[in-house]
């Protein structure tokens, strides 16, 4: 799927498919260095980490296993509470693993502060972030990102794993989304 599959959906790109390319094989040098010779465990957050967790593995030359899990924040209509439920939890026991969790966007930081904690309360050598993009301006709790992709503006951004009505997570770049699309 690219651009011209999708009409005027998309305001501009914030992101293209090379920037983000060769910012993951950056990312991915600076966790190699870091975790050389640990037992690194890679946590996904689904959904919107599928893109992210697939390409920045795949630039790794540290061997390391993966795990997915699947959180839901809620609170009233569109604005998470930080309030939590784990919809799909790890299958892998954390006791003494170098834990990464790999995530498309930093955003207010309430669901990651949550998970954080989680993780951390189940007995792991050391639990880090690793984010495609964090948006400075939108964080409402402060959260150490070890390894950051790229800081962007607090506009609604679609695509590299990023939806809007589950749409759009399959374009291989980053856009602004036209307000025409969620202003329906």
């Amino acid at each position: 799927m690219d651009l011209s599959d999708i009409g005027n959906d998309i305001d501009h790109v914030l992101l293209t498919e090379e920037q983000i390319g060769a910012r993951l094989d950056e990312m991915a040098a600076q966790i190699d260095a870091d975790y050389a010779g640990k037992d690194l465990l890679l946590v996904g957050v689904l959904k919107g980490a599928v893109m992210v967790m697939a390409d920045l593995s795949r630039r790794l030359h540290t061997a390391a296993t993966m795990d997915w899990m699947a959180v839901s924040s809620y609170g009233s209509g569109t604005k998470s509470s930080g309030v939590v439920r784990i919809l799909k939890d790890l299958d892998t026991d954390l006791t003494d693993r170098h834990v990464l969790i790999v995530e498309d966007i930093v955003d207010s930081g309430l669901t990651l502060s949550w998970l954080l904690s989680n993780l951390r309360s189940r007995g792991p050598a050391s639990v880090e972030i690793a984010a495609a993009m964090r948006k400075p301006d939108a964080v409402k709790v402060d959260i150490d990102v070890r390894y950051v992709g790229f800081d962007i503006p607090n506009e609604f951004v679609v695509g590299y794993g990023l939806d809007y009505a589950e749409k759009y997570r399959n374009l291989p770049f980053v856009g602004t989304l036209a307000p025409h699309v969620y202003e329906r």
